[in-house]
């Protein structure tokens, strides 16, 4: 086995000791907007299938670190040392009682290849040895400019070997391999095999309990052709087969029988995304009936042998079923337990008799739980335990009605102080990102530090977002800078009629398609807010659909998405231009701040450089903020605290009363 080297450091010693949550003493101080935008000192909790240990990323200053604990003698097991790793750590979970499996991720060039990749990878940990091996190494039998490594599908029956997804060339020449399924050594994982060789359509595999391919999952982009094979004696039988230039269904996982896949769906009579069963056998779907038609099923928690035990459905508050009916009541009994809260599972033991559970809402920032059968629940540790219930702005929802009579479900958080006078208050308008995305109730970093400088905000699910039905999504097909653009700005004209907000103190703040539509909001409506902050944001929709097409070809379902969700397929560079706020530069009266990660993969730094020579060229007030190192979802702790304090000080900048009362300029 490798011992560990480079950017690891393992550990047997660490200062911290897991406390319960109601014992960690609060700073007496005031906290700032820093202690909002912090990482979470303590996140990404699972638990061994033996309930014995718990795992967990500790975060705190300069320090990041995976500590496994062992909750049977209660005391520290080991603990690895993530710091110097030069990584972007994304989950991690136990695949046995004694390896951990983490996820991560690094933005590098790579020689050969154009631009910047984001390379991911998986590692495991040997809790027992303090070993750590990286599973697939990009240029060791697979591809080596690949990127989205990591995912495994499946474990050999003696845990001895997982099976992972990646390209495979035929050639040290091949600039075209394929998706083949790598069997891959715990132990010694240098020179996987190629368990199964894939077809250049290739997408996703599922196995047997014997780890071997059952199921072979196929997306012809040139075809637009999506088709399922099911192993029949030696050959292949295809059970499933659709013209489609974006998948209708998506495989999700197993039932228990391994007799069918689970497969998520839009059920036509709701609106909703619903659960089907797709027969190996005849490939007949059947609806389970476990659909809503207030909620869609957005998540399936499955086994890491993809058996399938229950769903989530979307909302502002989660909420669940499980095929157990005992399990299902469990969860139930829990959820009612924190009313008006967002309550998660995330892990379960073997058997599902131990549930890790992470709260959050008005009345807490991040707490995990241990619930076990038979036994009362167990406090571990709270995220943010310098955010105490008192120093949490509350959330509420509402609807509010649109100029063409649409109802926007919204979210408000508002300043503890103001809860009993919402009148007249200062506010900041912030969009969420997708913009098949939506809000929910939780420790929103951003609204909760902009809350705690006494701002209301407002989180509309303008027409376009996920999570409210297939008919509020579509709904905003083709209205980038139109329908959607105009639920944001009612929500702002609504809350001014109603005598909630100041009009003259109004901001807009959004991070990804929220950064579009924040600076659409100074393009379109320049008269509507005093400043504009747009974090990773799109400016210029021409140039992104073109990153589109070089990133994944013309032809590849992606493209055909962003193409639909622009302009309905229609595109033409009138219609892109029209809507680009980087080409209505001259139309801005209120400043802007653009903030953006350099290494931004999915909406690429150059969106904000483009905006902001628009802008200067057009002599308007902006300022550029570069974030070193960072990608698009601001996971690095020095930079998410870079954010946070240049947002909020801009925002005040231009909210915030002086002396006299006039706003500040």
């Amino acid at each position: 086995m490798m011992r560990p080297s480079g950017p690891f450091r393992a550990l047997f010693v660490i200062a911290l000791i897991l406390l319960p949550a109601t014992q960690v003493q609060a700073d007496s101080t005031r906290i700032s907007v820093r202690d909002y935008g912090v990482l979470p000192k303590i996140s990404q909790m699972s638990i061994s299938p033996n309930g014995e240990m718990i795992a967990y990323r500790m975060t705190e200053n300069e320090r990041d670190m995976v500590v496994v604990y062992d909750l049977e003698q209660g005391k520290h097991k080991a603990s690895l040392d993530l710091s110097e790793s030069g990584l972007q750590f994304n989950g991690l979970y136990f695949a046995t009682n004694e390896e951990l499996i983490l996820r991560a991720s690094q933005v590098r060039w790579v020689w050969g290849y154009r631009g910047d990749l984001d390379l991911s990878t998986a590692f495991a940990y040997n809790v027992e040895q303090n070993e750590i091996r990286q599973l697939l190494t990009p240029g060791d039998v697979i591809y080596k400019g690949q990127e989205g490594l990591g995912r495994i599908t499946g474990f050999s029956p003696d845990n001895k070997f997982v099976y992972m997804p990646a390209y495979v060339p035929d050639s040290p020449n091949d600039q075209s391999p394929r998706m083949s399924l790598m069997k891959v050594d715990l132990d010694s994982p240098r020179r996987p095999r190629v368990h199964f060789k894939g077809k250049p359509d290739s997408i996703e595999y599922f196995v047997d309990e014997n780890g071997e391919v059952m199921v072979h999952e196929t997306f012809n982009n040139r075809r637009n052709e999506h088709e399922i094979f099911v192993r029949e004696g030696d050959g292949w039988k295809t059970i499933y087969r659709e013209e489609t230039k974006i998948r209708s269904i998506i495989p999700v996982g197993l039932t228990p029988d391994r007799d069918s896949l689970v497969v998520l769906a839009n059920n036509r009579e709701t609106g909703r995304d619903d659960y089907y069963t797709l027969s190996l056998e005849s490939g007949e779907i059947t609806n389970m009936g476990f659909g809503r038609e207030d909620a869609d099923i957005e998540y399936t928690y499955k086994g890491l042998d993809k058996i399938v035990w229950g769903a989530r459905y979307s909302g502002f508050n989660p909420e669940y079923r499980f095929f157990d009916p005992e399990l299902d009541r469990r969860m139930q009994k829990i959820r009612s337990m924190f009313p008006e809260h967002s309550v998660w599972l995330r892990d379960w033991s073997d058997n599902w008799e131990d549930l890790i559970i992470y709260v959050e809402g008005s009345q807490f920032a991040g707490t995990f739980y241990k619930f076990s059968k038979n036994e009362p629940p167990t406090q571990l540790a709270s995220a943010r335990p310098k955010i105490t219930a008192e120093r949490i702005h509350p959330v509420v929802t509402t609807r509010y009605k649109t100029r063409d009579g649409y109802k926007i479900p919204t979210l408000l958080t508002i300043p503890r102080n103001r809860v009993q006078s919402l009148r007249n208050l200062p506010a900041v308008i912030m969009p969420h990102g997708g913009p098949a995305a939506y809000d929910q109730i939780g420790f929103d970093w951003l609204a909760q530090a902009l809350a705690s400088r006494d701002y209301l905000v407002v989180q509309p699910q303008f027409r376009g977002s996920s999570g409210f039905g297939l008919d509020h999504e579509l709904a905003g097909r083709g209205e980038w800078g139109g329908k959607m653009q105009d639920d944001v700005t009612d929500s702002v004209n609504v809350l001014v009629k109603q005598g909630i907000i100041d009009p003259e103190r109004v901001c807009i703040v959004g991070a990804s398609y929220g950064g579009y539509a924040a600076l659409a909001g100074g393009a379109f409506t320049p008269d509507l807010y005093r400043c504009v902050v747009s974090i990773n944001g799109v400016a210029d929709l021409e140039e992104m659909l073109k990153y589109e097409e070089r990133e994944y070809g013309d032809d590849h379902w992606v493209v055909a998405y962003w193409q639909n969700n622009y302009a309905k397929g229609e595109v033409t560079d009138e219609l892109l231009n029209a809507v680009s706020p980087a080409l209505h530069a001259e139309n801005f009266q209120a400043p802007v701040l653009l903030i953006h990660g350099e290494d931004d993969q999915n909406v690429p730094f150059r969106q904000s450089k483009i905006m902001y020579k628009k802008l200067r060229r057009a002599d308007k007030a902006v300022e550029l903020l570069e974030l070193e190192g960072e990608t698009h979802n601001l996971m690095r702790g020095e930079t998410r605290l870079q954010t946070v304090e240049a947002m909020v000080s801009f925002v005040d900048k231009y909210l915030r009363r002086n002396e006299v009362g006039e706003s500040a300029q």
